[in-house]
């Protein structure tokens, strides 16, 4: 199944750092806008980045901007998305999605290719 592949959760402490990768596998992220969304346990997914073809990039305004940053390397086909001073209420489980075209949406019904996700727990 082709699918996007996210890396780098793990356990850390309040504060910490973290760089989430987001790669293609053998899905191309050439001319698409790719996001990341979260869910936690008991919660809905939400939005958290997006980043489109031309590197336009749009943030969840209450928890992401100013402390996530997403980035993409168009060459190696990779997506990533830098999550600074992080929080106990940032655990969850982080997904990474292929839009239908080169634009980002806060949707997810505008993402049509998911990854299995990759857990982030910020200890307190």
């Amino acid at each position: 199944q082709v699918q996007p592949v996210e890396s780098g959760g793990g356990l850390v402490q309040a504060g910490d750092s973290l760089r989430l990768s987001c790669a293609g596998s053998g899905l191309t992220f050439s001319h698409y806008a790719v996001g990341w969304f979260r869910q936690a346990p008991g919660k809905t997914r939400e939005f958290v980045a997006a980043i489109n073809w031309s590197n336009g990039t749009a943030y969840d305004l209450d928890f992401a901007k100013g402390r996530f940053t997403i980035s993409r390397d168009n060459a190696k086909n990779l997506v990533y998305l830098q999550l600074n001073s992080l929080k106990p209420e940032d655990t969850a489980v982080y997904y990474c999605a292929r839009a239908r075209d080169y634009t980002w949406s806060l949707s997810s019904n505008h993402y049509d290719y998911w990854g299995q996700g990759t857990q982030v727990t910020v200890s307190s």
